[in-house]
């Protein structure tokens, strides 16, 4: 009993000591504590942006679906962390709302801070320096690649693409693949995910 006691003092001191560097009160941690939702409205399911891609096409997205919100900027405000993971939520965690008073004021921020997504745009040397991760299967660094070739300028004929797609490639997975040049590159992700559960 003597040591739930203090096991209960200790945690109780440390909630203090978090408590004095950061409130964890309801109003502290909401950006916006008082809005209320309208009667009816339902919650979209939100396509989840973590600071990478064009940050305007997240935004019109977002307002696509909470078309329901009719315009309410306090609402479209309180709700957008919702549509947010990784950095770009930890980015909007930290911004002080009291500076937005309309849906534009906090977009606008949004955009400008996440505008290096667009402005930096991947070359074709940049393609080959896309690797496969260890945590990732081949399919899903087929796509990953492909996302990334999709935003070269100018763009790419398929024959390029699976060009400098096999540039990428680490060399195990080059050699099983060799005589799948001139294939699409759709061909060429399905014969690497079988290479891959051979190499398995």
């Amino acid at each position: 009993m003597f040591r739930k006691v203090q096991s209960l003092e200790k945690s109780l001191r440390n909630m203090q000591g978090l408590g004095n560097q950061v409130s964890v009160a309801y109003k502290d941690l909401c950006l916006f504590p008082d809005v209320q939702l309208p009667a009816g409205f339902k919650m979209p399911k939100f396509g989840l942006y973590d600071r990478h891609g064009d940050p305007v096409a997240h935004l019109r997205g977002y307002c696509s679906k909470m078309r329901g919100a009719g315009g309410n900027d306090e609402l479209l405000m309180a709700y957008f962390s919702q549509s947010l993971s990784g950095a770009a939520l930890e980015w909007n965690t930290r911004q002080d709302a009291s500076r937005w008073y309309t849906w534009d004021d906090m977009a606008q921020v949004f955009a400008r801070h996440f505008q290096y997504n667009i402005d930096i745009v991947p070359d074709r040397l940049y393609l080959t320096k896309v690797e496969k991760k260890p945590s990732e299967s081949f399919i899903e660094y087929g796509f990953r690649w492909r996302e990334q070739d999709a935003r070269v300028n100018p763009p790419m004929e398929e024959d390029e693409i699976v060009k400098y797609f096999f540039q990428a490639l680490e060399p195990t997975y080059y050699g099983h693949l060799i005589s799948a040049i001139g294939k699409s590159f759709n061909d060429v992700v399905m014969m690497g995910e079988m290479v891959e559960k051979g190499i398995k």
